[in-house]
């Protein structure tokens, strides 16, 4: 019999303000480590001013980590120290994978209303793999497999399967799941996880329920509107949901439809050493990494390489 996940946490995002003066929400980041490993940080960037985000993520290096950019509307212009340049426009995924080191730039252009809306998502590299040649995978709205589940749920499958349709991004090496379900209300939607993976859901639009048997009493709540869900146990828009393990998770919506990022991957076990853009094991690493930024040998594979397509 398949063991559904419960909650674990809930945790609000939060204001926060990144790169030249970029205003976003954060899902989780630094304080939450090891909880989701093998993922680092998530990050909801969404405004209808461009003053909160024109300013972008200028040049700055990554090492260690992969960076995956989802963009719901409007666009970003990205280049790299390796000559890649490029756009990633709406209901576009770019997963690139830093590596041994990359040295890139992201600069908001939002839609023509002037609205934007995207998310960042950063997951970890194993120790094997933190010194790998980097890479882009560049991926379209047109290539990311849209279906539609006899209950009406649709869901955008970036990485993962579903009824035996894949998404584009494969062979990654924390096997992750990353999904874009939309649910109308009063609906039901279950999905297997990989028992002893990170499961998590971060809720883009409206609300729905994610545990059979809420109990507020044994959930830890970091920021939510704790009255709300104890009433209820509905988990509102802007709120991560971290599941238990399990081999399967549950959602159900009420009178309201539900969008959420729905996300798994396998963890890394290994220690984390992490300050700003770089992300190693060890201080010492940390410490190396930074110092070959100022010293000018940071770039461990500067040849200029084409944007690989799925």
């Amino acid at each position: 019999m398949l063991k559904t996940r419960n909650i674990k946490k809930v945790i609000r995002s939060k204001p926060t303000v990144e790169g030249a003066g970029v205003s976003l929400k954060r899902a989780f980041g630094n304080d939450h480590v090891p909880l989701l490993d093998p993922f680092l940080l998530l990050d909801d960037f969404h405004s209808s001013n461009p003053e909160e985000y024109v300013s972008g993520f200028p040049w700055h290096p990554h090492r260690g980590i992969e960076t995956i950019t989802y963009i719901l509307s409007g666009e970003i212009d990205h280049g790299d120290s390796m000559g890649n340049r490029g756009i990633i426009g709406s209901g576009d995924v770019q997963w690139m994978t830093a590596g041994s080191g990359i040295i890139h730039q992201e600069m908001p252009k939002g839609s023509a209303n002037g609205s934007l809306w995207g998310f960042q998502l950063w997951a970890n590299l194993p120790r094997s793999h933190k010194m790998t040649s980097p890479r882009y995978r560049g991926i379209t709205q047109s290539q990311i497999p849209e279906i539609t589940l006899k209950n009406n749920c649709k869901i955008k499958i970036i990485c993962g399967e579903i009824n035996n349709v894949k998404g584009p991004v494969q062979n990654i090496i924390i096997a992750p799941q990353y999904l874009d379900v939309s649910m109308p209300a009063n609906a039901a939607f279950s999905h297997p996880i990989r028992k002893g993976h990170t499961g998590f859901a971060y809720i883009i639009e409206g609300c729905g329920y994610f545990e059979k048997e809420w109990d507020p009493y044994k959930v830890d709540m970091e920021g939510s509107n704790y009255f709300d869900m104890a009433r209820e146990g509905r988990i509102r828009n802007e709120s991560l949901v971290i599941f238990g393990d399990g081999d399967e998770c549950t959602i159900v919506t009420g009178h309201e439809p539900m969008r959420f990022l729905l996300v798994s991957g396998k963890p890394i076990n290994e220690p984390v050493a992490w300050y700003g853009p770089i992300v190693m094991n060890t201080q010492e690493e940390l410490k190396i990494a930074f110092q070959e930024f100022h010293n000018g040998t940071f770039l461990k594979h500067g040849s200029k390489t084409s944007v690989e397509k799925p």
